[in-house]
Order: structure tokens, then sequence, then C-alpha cells
């Protein structure tokens, strides 16, 4: 059977430096490639700050994603590959914030529910993945309406301010430059708004866009090309912008520390994939450099707090799985169906054709007789799959999925058609209007 796997790249295995170098090219590039696998029949691609997470409908199960990670050269210890049922709980959990760092947090919801838009739009998913997400999205949803799971510094963005409010044990009075006025740099405002600070500011590509939110926060914009000049100003620092390259070099960092009271410390919290500021700034005087890595600690400490309110969200998950694999097979049990009738249709159109041709042979045939050998065959053959129709209906309400193989098996309906699975995934239509038929 064609079911559903994937491969996990994430913070839990792998440091930020090893999930960038296991990203290449962008999602377009990506979901065409995989798309485009002879047994990829649907995909969806997540890419996240700290999670690259491929998933695939594919009748040769992890072997394809297997020689997949292989031409993206990522090593295997920092990927984790899960089958059908691992890939379904890992899903939900994730879409319910079990999985992220910052546990319970809000952004990765947001996230699966654009990306996915995304891939279902460029016509990537189907029936299988399409059933799989829409739960996850809707079990996200019931965790954070039904625990507190989601309550407290639970975003990235809001950990990068816990962490800032650690280091320099406290922000009463502090300058803070927020570069990127992306979904994370908006946490970030939000959450420094919260505090009790000197001044923010915001500075992002699009300057309409930081004066927005720097309005709305009663901060400042700044443009993305005056930040050095205002790195001066500045005791903290957090980038989170989606370039590609490097906003804050070590040259500018250096040239900006000049400028500045000697005694006063430069914090700077890079939360960008891929990251926003140079590495070696680290090494300069008086400035100290965090990124994804070190939210580890508020992870943990989030983590103890949500631990009680994680449990509620885990007998939530267990629950949905076992309807989430009910509904599947309800699918399966229709799919079956509908392939039975259509097996059962094309044998009954040949027959009546032969029966027409041999009458003919004796006689004209005219319109009437025609109708009476088309009614005929069409009632046998409703009448004989009326029961089994049935059946296997209750076969998937009673969760029996060894009798849906069986009954798959004897009637050789789930030969793999490679080309006609990945032209027509949905059999949603032409099952309807099979079955209407049937019950007629």
């Amino acid at each position: 059977m064609t079911e559903i796997s994937s491969m996990v790249i994430s913070h839990k295995k792998a440091k930020i430096e090893e999930m960038e170098s296991a990203w290449h090219g962008d999602l377009d590039g990506l979901l065409h490639h995989l798309r485009n696998h002879e047994y990829v029949y649907e995909c969806v691609v997540l890419k996240t700050c700290n999670r690259v997470e491929i998933y695939v409908v594919s009748p040769k199960s992890s072997s394809v994603l297997f020689s997949f990670a292989k031409e993206m050269g990522a090593s295997t210890h920092i990927i984790d590959f899960y089958g059908h049922d691992e890939s379904l709980e890992h899903l939900l959990r994730l879409s319910g914030g079990l999985e992220s760092m910052i546990v319970g947090e809000d952004q990765i919801l947001g996230q699966i529910k654009d990306l996915y838009a995304y891939c279902k739009k460029k016509g990537t998913t189907g029936k299988i993945l399409d059933t799989a997400f829409d739960k996850a999205i809707q079990v996200g949803k019931r965790i954070r309406n039904e625990t507190k799971i989601n309550k407290g510094s639970v975003s990235i963005g809001s950990a990068a301010v816990d962490l800032a409010e650690d280091i320099l044990e406290g922000l009463t009075g502090k300058s803070v430059l927020v570069i990127g006025a992306g979904e994370i740099g908006v946490l970030v405002a939000k959450a420094l708004a919260e505090k009790d600070i000197e001044a923010i500011y915001i500075a992002n590509r699009t300057f309409k866009k930081a004066e927005e939110i720097a309005y709305e926060l009663g901060g400042h914009a700044v443009r993305l090309n005056d930040v050095q000049a205002q790195l001066k100003n500045a005791d903290v620092v957090i980038s989170g912008t989606g370039a590609p390259h490097y906003i804050l070099t070590r040259e500018m960092i250096k040239k900006a520390m000049i400028n500045r009271d000697k005694a006063r410390k430069l914090l700077l919290i890079d939360i960008a994939n891929p990251r926003d500021i140079e590495e070696s700034a680290a090494e300069l005087e008086n400035v100290e450099l965090c990124n994804i890595d070190n939210l580890r600690v508020i992870s943990e400490r989030t983590l103890k707090m949500r631990k009680e309110e994680a449990k509620k969200a885990e007998d939530i998950i267990q629950e949905e799985i076992r309807l989430l694999n009910l509904q599947y097979k309800r699918q399966r049990a229709d799919k079956i169906i509908s392939d039975l009738y259509r097996q059962v249709y094309d044998v009954r159109i040949r027959e009546r054709e032969k029966a027409v041709n041999r009458l003919s042979a004796y006689h004209t045939i005219g319109e009437i007789e025609t109708e009476v050998l088309d009614d005929l065959t069409h009632s046998i053959a409703n009448k004989i799959l009326a029961e089994p129709t049935k059946v296997l209906r209750q076969a998937a309400e009673l969760e029996n999925g060894e009798f849906l193989d069986v009954v798959s098996r004897i009637f050789c309906l789930e030969k793999e058609k490679i080309k006609v699975e990945k032209i027509k995934p949905d059999c949603g239509n032409e099952l309807n209007r099979i079955s209407e038929k049937g019950n007629s």
C-alpha cells in the first residue's frame, strides 16, 4: 500500500550550521525535484529556522528519502527517517508544539499552515497528505484551545528576549534594535514592547513595513542601510531576517564598536537561518553573540513549566491519531469499493456487448431490447456488490485493516500504477458517481 514516509532534520540532532548545509536550493526547486521522482506521488516540505522536514507519499517507502538524503549530502546521524505511523504522530506532535525547541510555541502552527498551503497551490499534494495536514492543523488548534501549553514565553522571538534579559540581568533602560519585520521580527518586537526598555528600533528591507510596526509599538523605524550607524546606540541587537547573506559582518560591528563607551557591552542575538550575523563577530571585545543554539537553555526552563500541559497534549494526540487512522481506513475502503465497482462494471459492459452481438446475429436488436439488457446487467452488478460494499465499510469502522488487505489481494485491486496515481491521486468523484449507481 502507498503510505506516507518522512525525513526530519531538526534542532534535536543538528546544530544550526548542519541544518544550513543540509538545505540546497529554494523551496520550488526542491518540490520540483521531489515531484518529478518516478515513485513520489505527493510531497510537502517544511522549512523553518530550526528544522527541515520532507513528507512524501510513495510505494517505495523510506528508500526514496534515503536516496534523496544521499543526494543532499546530509549526514545520516542528524536525520530521523519515519514510516507512515511515525510520520503521522510526529506531524501531530509538531503542530501541537511538542517538537519545538520552545515547547508549545505558536509560530510553528502558522508555519505548517503556510508551507502546506504553498505546496498544495503548487500541486504537489493529494488526498493522503491533504488528510494528514488538515488533521495536523486541526489538532494544533485544539491543543492550544484545550491546554495552557502556549502560555508564557513560547516563541523563538519571546525566548530571544528572555535570553537577553538573562544575559544583561534585565532590559530596563536598554536600547534594542530589531532587524527584520517578518513574523519572527514582529514576535520579538511585541515581546520587547512588554518590557521596560528605553527605546526599540525596527529595521527592515521594506522601510514601510518597519514604519508600520514601529508605529504600532511606539518604536522607531530604521532603514536597513542605516543599521551600522544604529549599532553604536544599541545595547541589544536581535536579528531574524530571511536574507541569504550576512546582514551584519564582523567589519561593520568592529567599526560601530570604535565609537562606543568601552565599558558598554553589545549583545547580538541571531535567530535567523541562514545566519544574519557573521560568527567571527563574537571575537570582538565587549561583543557577545548568541544564536538559536543558545535558546536551548530557555527551552529547558520552558519544558519544566509545561510538563503537565504537555501530558494533556499527548492524550489529545493519541485520541486524534486513532481518528486519523480510522479516516484513512475509511478512505481505503472507499477506494477498494470504487475499484471493485469499476472492475465489475467493466465486466458488465463487455458481457452486455457480447450478448447484444450474439442476439444481433439472429434478429434485429432495437433500442428497447438494448435498454433491457443494460438494466439487467446493471441490476445484477449492483445486487452482487451491495453486500460486499456494506461489509467493507463495516471493516473500516472496526479498523480491520487486515480484512481490507485480503479483499484487495483477492481482487487484485492495488497493483501499483505509477503514471495513473501521479496524474489522478484522488478517485473521490469517481467513487461518488459509482456508489450512487450502486445504491440505486
